[in-house]
């Protein structure tokens, strides 16, 4: 059975290595994905995957089921393929959403002899506001027994752990005036952003070491001698589990919120991005991944344990509902970080294509694993209890 997988996924490599060329040619931002959504589907659908288009209402999402008719577990694999403003694919996610498809069909291959379930997702939107967050909400995600996905790096990382994230936008509203003839006569909402960032730097020496809190001045008035009357600031807040997110969120509200007194004026807060929980890696699965990889040609050496994750990925919703791991493969040589434009070339080369095709077989191996290791399966749901 692993070889009718392997050969399953060389024999179409050549389609996994357009589309991905494709993709990343062809860069769409967070839910207008059509092209990389069609082209993933029509390869789905060719391999007899039954495709639904429009998941949980996002437009660009997709669900492709390839169904046994026997009883078994449900493998889950989250495919990614939204880009970046102005950098493209440049974390790879053209890479990523091939190599979930090219995972399923593999896995395909054998599924009518052993039986259970292979669910492929398109999950638009990760870079900001995450399709998985809203797909995990509706509980799309419960009938799974694992989910994976890979991510390209400039190394081999087991997965790890990602922050918690909250995205908080305050907007205050204040009083124009002129300010050299009447500056008492005007409430500057610029005062009230400043104060807040003021406010926020004296409260991070009052953080676990863990927490984040980063923001920007979005709006901060037209010219400097009008007093502005509306100013907006966006802030990152972060940490290692939702639940001191959630504390922290309150934290860093009041201090808006003593910003607006202070100085006069109004305020509104809001979300500007849907918020992230942090990923909670399945280890007894991770082992499986890693196991797979290292069968695969990858010597242990080259594979490393995951320094802290200090980003936020919307993966980390669907592992507080399901068994999920999330480790990175290594694409280039080089210590190319994402989200530039380095690392958008080398996501282009034939490098990164083979490490595409890896990433794919060893999910494959893995799924392959849950689903005839009865053992396996419940070790790993005994772990998915017990860390919740």
């Amino acid at each position: 059975m692993i070889n009718n997988i392997i050969e399953g996924i060389e024999q179409y490599k050549k389609e996994f290595y357009d589309i991905s060329i494709y993709i990343g040619e062809n860069p769409e931002l967070g839910h207008e994905e059509f092209k990389a959504c069609a082209a993933l589907t029509e390869l789905l659908n060719k391999h007899d995957f039954i495709v639904e288009t429009g998941t949980c209402s996002l437009p660009t999402a997709f669900t492709a089921t390839y169904d046994s008719g026997k009883e078994g577990p449900v493998i889950g694999f989250m495919a990614e393929y939204d880009a970046l403003p102005e950098v493209g694919h440049a974390c790879g996610h053209n890479l990523i959403g091939t190599m979930s498809v090219a995972a399923g069909i593999g896995l395909s291959k054998v599924l009518n002899e052993i039986g259970g379930k292979i669910i492929v997702y398109g999950t638009p939107a990760e870079e900001t506001k995450g399709g998985k967050v809203t797909m995990a909400e509706t509980g799309i995600f419960s009938e799974l027994d694992v989910a994976m996905m890979v991510h390209p790096l400039d190394n081999y990382i087991k997965s790890g752990s990602s922050l918690a994230m909250d995205a908080i936008q305050f907007e205050f509203f204040g009083k124009s005036a002129h300010a050299a003839a009447s500056p008492h006569k005007g409430i500057n909402a610029l005062d009230a952003v400043i104060q807040t960032f003021n406010s926020i730097n004296a409260l991070r020496q009052h953080v676990t070491s863990d927490a984040r809190i980063h923001g920007v001045i979005t709006e901060g008035g037209k010219a400097a001698n009008v007093v502005p009357d509306y100013a907006v600031a966006q802030f990152y807040v972060r940490a290692a589990k939702r639940s001191y997110v959630n504390e922290l969120v309150e934290k860093v509200k009041k201090c808006a919120e003593g910003a607006a007194l202070q100085t006069g004026a109004k305020i509104t807060v809001s979300n500007y991005e849907f918020s992230y929980d942090d990923m909670m890696t399945n280890n007894t699965l991770s082992e499986v991944f890693t196991k797979k990889l290292t069968s695969l040609g990858v010597r242990e050496e080259e594979i490393f344990d995951q320094r802290d994750g200090s980003g936020s990925l919307d993966m980390g919703n669907v592992s507080q509902v399901v068994p999920s791991i999330h480790p990175y493969i290594k694409i280039c040589n080089e210590a190319y970080a994402c989200h530039t434009h380095e690392f958008r070339e080398a996501a282009m080369t034939k490098q990164a294509r083979e490490a595409m095709i890896l990433g794919a077989k060893s999910m494959a191996l893995t799924g392959l694993e849950v689903l005839t290791n009865k053992e396996l399966l419940q070790q790993i749901k005994d772990e998915f209890k017990q860390q919740r």
